[in-house]
Formats: C-alpha cells, sequence, structure tokens
C-alpha cells in the first residue's frame, strides 16, 4: 500500500527543491558557461566548445553507469538518497575550481579546464541521476507522479530564473571590471545553497517502491531490458531532440542578445523571462494531463515550440517586443515537457516490470 500513498505537499515541495539546486549548476553552465569560458576565462571558442562536446560524450558513458550502481546500492537510506547528498559538498568545491581562472597559458587553461569541468560534471551526474529515478519510486500513481515532476521542475526553471538574473548581478557586484574575480565567489554561494537543498531533498523523503525481492540482474541485463521497451525507446529519441532545444536556446541566448540585437543589458531580462514562463508551463501540467493524455500532449508542445522557434529567424532585431513575447510562449510551451518525460519515464520502469519481472529505474 505504502507504494500507492498518495504523496504530502511537504515531500513534493522538498523533491522540488532538489531541481531548484541542481540548477545553480545546469543554468550556469547552460546559459554561461560557453561564454564564461571564451570571455572570461580566455580560451579559444573552438576549443570551448570541443570540451563541452566531450563533456558531453563522457556523460553519455557516466550517467548509464551511475543509473546501474544507484539501482543497486543497499542502505538505510533507500537506494537514490545517500548519493544526493554524499555529493553535494564535492559538488560546491569543484563548482568554484571550475569557475576560477587560474594565471596559466591558453593551453594550461585549457588542460586545467578540461579537469575541473569534466569533474564537476561527473559528480553532478552522481547526485543528479539518482534524483532524477527518485520520482519513479516515491509513488506508484501516475497522475502522483505527473505532479511531483511538475513540482521539480517548477523549481527547476525558478532555480534558472534566479541564475539568470542574479548571476550577472553577483559577478558584477563581487568582481567589479573583473568578473574571473567575481565568478568563484558566485559558484561559493552556490554551492552552499545546494549542500543545505540537497539535506532538505533527502530529509523529506521517501523511497517506498523497491525492486522483487527475488531480482537479481546484471546491468548488461538491465540495458536489454531497456532495448525491448519501445516506450523507453521512444523517449529516448525525444531526450535527444528536447536536449538540443534547450542546450541551442539557453547557450545562445546571451550571444544573441550581445552580437545580434546589440543589447547587452537585456540577457538577464531575456532569460529570466524565459524562466518564468517555463515555470508557469510546468506548474500546469497536472491539469492539461486531466484532459490531454501525456503522449498526446507532448507532440502538440513540441510542435508549438518547433514553429516558435523558427519564427526567430524573420524577427528583425529591433523588434525586442515581439522577441520577449515569442520567447515567453515557447517558454509556456517547453514547460511541460519535463514533467511530461519524466513522469512517463517511470511509467516506461514499470512497463519494463509488468514485461520482464524485472525492474530497473
Amino acid at each position: 500500500m505504502a507504494a500507492t500513498d498518495r504523496l504530502s505537499l511537504r515531500e513534493k515541495i522538498a523533491y522540488g527543491a532538489g531541481d531548484l539546486g541542481f540548477n545553480f549548476y545546469w543554468t550556469t553552465i547552460s546559459a554561461f558557461g560557453l561564454i564564461f569560458f571564451t570571455d572570461v576565462f580566455g580560451l579559444d571558442p573552438l576549443a570551448a566548445g570541443t570540451m563541452l562536446l566531450i563533456s558531453r560524450v563522457l556523460d553519455a558513458f557516466a550517467d548509464p553507469i551511475m543509473g546501474a550502481v544507484a539501482d543497486r546500492t543497499r542502505s538505510r537510506w533507500g537506494r537514490f538518497r545517500p548519493w544526493i547528498f554524499g555529493a553535494a559538498a564535492p559538488m560546491a568545491v569543484l563548482g568554484v575550481l571550475c569557475f576560477f581562472t587560474p594565471p596559466f597559458d591558453h593551453d594550461g587553461k585549457l588542460v586545467y579546464a578540461y579537469l575541473t569541468y569534466n569533474l564537476l560534471m561527473i559528480v553532478y551526474s552522481i547526485a543528479n541521476i539518482p534524483y532524477s529515478a527518485l520520482s519513479g519510486v516515491m509513488s506508484a500513481d501516475g497522475q502522483d507522479r505527473t505532479t511531483l515532476n511538475s513540482f521539480r521542475f517548477v523549481g527547476g526553471f525558478l532555480g534558472g530564473t534566479i541564475v539568470t538574473y542574479a548571476t550577472p548581478l553577483l559577478v558584477k557586484s563581487f568582481g567589479g571590471a573583473n568578473p574571473a574575480q567575481g565568478w568563484p565567489i558566485v559558484m561559493a554561494i552556490y554551492g552552499v545553497a545546494v549542500v543545505a537543498i540537497m539535506a532538505l531533498v533527502v530529509l523529506n523523503t521517501r523511497e517506498r517502491i523497491s525492486p522483487p525481492p527475488q531480482q537479481a540482474s546484471s546491468p548488461w541485463r538491465d540495458i536489454r531490458d531497456l532495448f525491448g521497451n519501445k516506450p523507453w525507446l521512444v523517449l529516448f529519441a525525444l531526450a535527444l531532440v528536447i536536449m538540443v532545444t534547450i542546450t541551442l536556446r539557453m547557450a545562445t541566448s546571451a550571444y544573441y542578445m550581445r552580437y545580434v540585437v546589440g543589447r547587452e543589458d537585456l540577457i538577464g531580462p531575456f532569460l529570466t523571462s524565459y524562466g518564468v514562463a517555463l515555470a508557469a508551463g510546468a506548474l500546469l501540467t497536472p491539469m492539461m494531463t486531466k484532459w490531454i493524455d501525456k503522449p498526446r500532449l507532448m507532440m502538440i508542445l513540441m510542435g508549438a515550440v518547433a514553429v516558435l522557434s523558427a519564427s526567430f529567424f524573420v524577427i528583425p532585431p529591433d523588434q525586442i517586443g515581439l522577441m520577449f513575447a515569442v520567447q515567453v510562449l515557447i517558454g509556456l510551451c517547453l514547460g511541460p515537457k519535463s514533467p511530461l518525460a519524466y513522469a512517463m519515464y517511470a511509467d516506461a520502469a514499470d512497463y519494463t516490470e509488468y514485461r520482464f519481472g524485472r525492474r530497473a529505474t
């Protein structure tokens, strides 16, 4: 019965706060990472872009490994929560080191950036993969999972909004004319907040769903099960589309405002309005799923995102109001995609257990 208990508001808020914390890193890197490494840290743009690409390729191997390890963890705190809290402090330290600019030449800086950035991403995965899986074992109720993931991404988009609005102001406040001095201080502040938030998550959530007691399968068997899970394969392809959409929009917004529109002062408001719209869209998701099933709603919203994103090709650089309006509409349509996708991932885990008798959340 514990698996079907309705989740309390306190537990939903605590889980949602976790993604607020993760976005102190995710949004910082997505929105400011590339422009930090080129304009502040001093890397050649091609070298910086290549480094970020290689890190994503490494993630493609590190994330499934972490998932397999977390699924097989046994502790009094469950399978996933020990990793969430245990990685918080190392993540905070590496965040400061990653955004510190050492007095090296270009090659020395490149080596330093590769080392610190990839270590940060590995530790981020150690915490974030179990956090994502946690929503799949907190409840077996489909609508509750959608609501839970809506709280998650409201927290995430709120964190993203805070980062996009506050980071440029804080860097300037602490660094003045020298942003390289301000960045490590800002990341130290974010790191302290993240440690406190992860403690809140761990202390206020419960893992209710466990694998069948007789289950004893290898990670390779888990992977074979995944490739026999057609709903998961569709979600896997969709994840590629969604991540390309998010990464392109976040990473290019600062460059777009600085070099195309010529209004660097609007970078913060442009990204902030987007973050507020994302949060509003996520908050509306449970209401929409009462009327439209999750796969159909996802198709409608992503189709709208495609049309609205393409419209930027024809918006003149001087039409600031129109840019902001389209940006907000894109945020409202993209906001529900993450709660929908992660709720469907949990449903796919149920499908694997139903079909093969094994669970790999």
